[in-house]
């Protein structure tokens, strides 16, 4: 289970290098200044590697407290629209049962964003589909969740929910459950740090599965496209129901950092 991870794209330097070459002859400032207007591209695709102390998703562990290995792909047109794919190493679904074989979650995902001018508001709407390819006995319900999502941002903040017109991640009846998440990321102005905070609550259709999550923490940008995040999460998950099949508690608090790398 995961957010999309959808990172900022590169704008192409196409134009600016044609408008250098054709002022060859001219001042430096005037080549700058032709570079300075060109205009941004209309299709821009980015990549993105990590490296997770432990998968740690809506507060909820899924690599059994071990690293987690993760990267996806983005693409985006200047329009607003946007599609990507984005995956981890996972282990709560071994763990959940000794004949289920799936190390991997795969997401994919679409939408539309917008920004409202220089109001600083602005909205996403898409859809998100979460895959778990693997080994599954029969009558286990599978793992393979669709999620429709709404979000409305001002600055920093930014306001989404998200609702499952399917089963979620293999709660048996446990359609048209749904997400709130409230979350900021501020920059401090100093050393490349953002300060990262997050609420959310995630209403499950199954008796004492609602529970609530929340992040503080911060990144520090690296130069080069690396940046580095520190982060204290909890819940408060009832141990009843979030208790893997190896008795591990899986909304406990933990102290998670990655290490990542933005192309």
């Amino acid at each position: 289970m995961t957010l999309p991870r959808i990172s900022a794209g590169r704008q192409t330097a196409t134009a600016a290098l044609a408008a250098t070459l054709w002022l060859a002859g001219a001042e430096p400032v005037l080549a700058q200044a032709a570079a300075d207007t060109a205009a941004p591209a209309a299709h821009t695709f980015s990549a993105n590697v990590a490296l997770a102390s432990d998968y740690r998703y809506r507060g909820l562990m899924q690599s059994n407290g071990r690293p987690a290995l993760q990267g996806g792909f983005d693409y985006s047109h200047a329009s607003g629209f946007y599609l990507g794919n984005w995956n981890s190493s996972i282990s709560w679904l071994g763990d959940s049962h000794p004949d289920v074989s799936a190390p991997i979650e795969m997401d994919f995902y679409g939408g539309y964003r917008h920004a409202f001018g220089d109001s600083g508001w602005s909205t996403d709407v898409g859809v998100l589909q979460y895959y778990y390819p693997g080994s599954y006995p029969d009558g286990y319900t599978s793992p393979d969740t669709t999620e429709l999502y709404a979000g409305i941002g001002y600055g920093p903040v930014t306001l989404k929910y998200s609702y499952a017109p399917t089963n979620l991640f293999g709660l048996a009846d446990s359609r048209h459950s749904w997400y709130a998440d409230l979350s900021a990321n501020v920059s401090l102005g100093f050393w490349g740090l953002t300060l990262n905070a997050h609420l959310g609550y995630q209403k499950v259709q199954v008796a004492d599965a609602s529970y609530a999550d929340w992040k503080l923490g911060l990144t520090k940008e690296l130069g080069h496209g690396f940046a580095l995040a520190l982060a204290y999460i909890d819940t408060n998950a009832e141990r009843a129901v979030y208790t893997s099949a190896k008795g591990r508690y899986l909304g406990r608090a933990t102290v998670w950092g990655s290490l990542s790398k933005t192309f």
